[in-house]
């Protein structure tokens, strides 16, 4: 194949993998908006609303465990368009929730359907992350930590445009509607599929399941700080923030899910010029050990400054508003970073094993940080949150100190002039 004919090609597939991750990626974000109003509205508990997301991380922790196996065997289309199928599934399984059913019953039916969407997730999430590290072509991969940054920025932008949708769809058509419009969506999406080559991401020889279990030294230490990383996040983002804007703010439902859009947007742009803007004002050169370390320390102190502000009487809405722009930033530097490192760490026969078991620690995490952040806020409220934030993120800051830097020819990122 030319060079021209192979460039559009790959150009091709990033492009058709991008947009099934945007159009999942849209829904995940509207679905968890829309549970999370919803029972928050019917007098769910915030102990309850997050035992609602409790099979949707578990599960996410076995698929990634499982995916990047299953991927490497069957190919990455397989389990990409599958876990879009799973997520169609779940919605529709959703939009059948009867409300006369008694409250246990409920609660596990939603779960059971949260579980679903957790494989469906991290399904299509693994899948595209290892589908990049294959389309970018060997001669162009000093481009990688670019497109990488380019395919995660947008994706947590649009994660923030779902929550907006989802608050949205449940004012205006209320929750069983809004889970049919999205299942919609998604299935005109699953048509995409067809264009994309057979086999992307299989491997030839067969992997012995023993295998999962080895891995090497650099991406085990990532993994173990990628939990606690974004454990951190979740702890006080995903059921306490809400909470807290709805139930003591007194914040509506549009404001709460623009809020939070609005940051995963903002959160998910920098992300996409993280390349651009380390190279700017760094070395010039790839990230290394000492970059992530850099940006995790300086991200410990960061919750603990917003906790700090409210125990001392600042006003909630400026604490809270001025604390989420700086976390928002330094944390997504230090995604963006870790999700580029991971792929410098490996080799492209190996992508979808190590991916996988990546991003397993990473729904490990956000099991972690989703229970303690329904627990914690019922007990010792958003501040008892945020504490529990900044040791999570110390956690990981100390485990990034033995973190070994790329071998030079693994070293894959970007040169400088590429985050233009």
């Amino acid at each position: 194949m030319a060079p021209s004919t192979a460039s559009r090609a790959n150009f091709k597939n990033y492009s058709l993998v991008t947009l099934a991750y945007w159009g999942f990626t849209i829904t995940d974000g509207a679905l968890r908006m829309l549970v999370l109003l919803y029972f928050n509205k019917i007098g769910y508990t915030p102990i309850q609303i997050a035992s609602l997301f409790l099979f949707y991380e578990v599960f996410g922790i076995v698929t990634n465990f499982l995916g990047g196996w299953i991927g490497s065997q069957f190919g990455l289309k397989i389990t990409l368009y599958t876990g879009i199928g799973l997520q169609i599934f779940s919605l529709v399984m959703l939009s059948m929730l009867n409300p006369s059913w008694a409250q246990w019953i409920a609660v596990t039916y939603v779960m059971v359907a949260q579980a679903f969407s957790g494989i469906a997730k991290d399904l299509t999430k693994m899948s595209t992350k290892s589908a990049i590290r294959l389309v970018v072509p060997q001669d162009a991969q000093s481009s990688l930590f670019k497109w990488v940054a380019i395919l995660t920025g947008s994706k947590n932008a649009l994660k923030g445009v779902g929550f907006f949708v989802g608050s949205a769809l449940l004012g205006g058509f209320g929750f069983i509607n809004s889970l049919w419009i999205m299942a919609a969506g998604l299935f005109l999406i699953m048509f995409t599929g067809m264009l994309l080559p057979k086999g992307m991401g299989k491997i030839k020889k067969k992997v012995k399941f023993s295998q999962l279990f080895s891995k090497s030294e650099e991406i085990n230490i990532l993994s173990a700080a990628r939990f606690f990383l974004f454990g951190s996040r979740d702890v006080w983002f995903v059921v306490a923030l809400p909470v807290f804007l709805r139930s003591t703010l007194g914040w509506s439902f549009s404001q709460v899910g623009g809020f939070l859009a609005c940051w995963v947007i903002g959160y998910g742009i920098i992300q996409s010029l993280a390349p651009t803007l380390i190279k700017r004002f760094g070395s010039g050169h790839p990230p290394q050990a000492n970059t992530v370390q850099f940006w995790t320390f300086t991200l410990t102190a960061v919750p603990a400054a917003i906790a700090l502000a409210l125990q001392m009487g600042i006003p909630a809405n400026i604490a809270i508003v001025g604390g989420l722009m700086v976390f928002g930033v330094v944390f997504a530097f230090n995604s963006a970073v870790h999700s580029y490192l991971v792929l410098a760490f490996t080799d492209d026969d190996k992508v979808a094993l190590n991916v996988g078991f990546y991003y397993m620690a990473n729904s490990g995490g956000r099991l972690a940080g989703t229970v303690l952040s329904g627990l914690v806020y019922q007990f010792f409220g958003l501040v008892g949150c945020l504490w529990t934030s900044t040791f999570f993120v110390l956690a990981a800051a100390l485990v990034t100190l033995k973190l070994p830097n790329p071998q030079p020819s693994k070293n894959i990122a970007w040169k400088a002039g590429d985050g233009d």
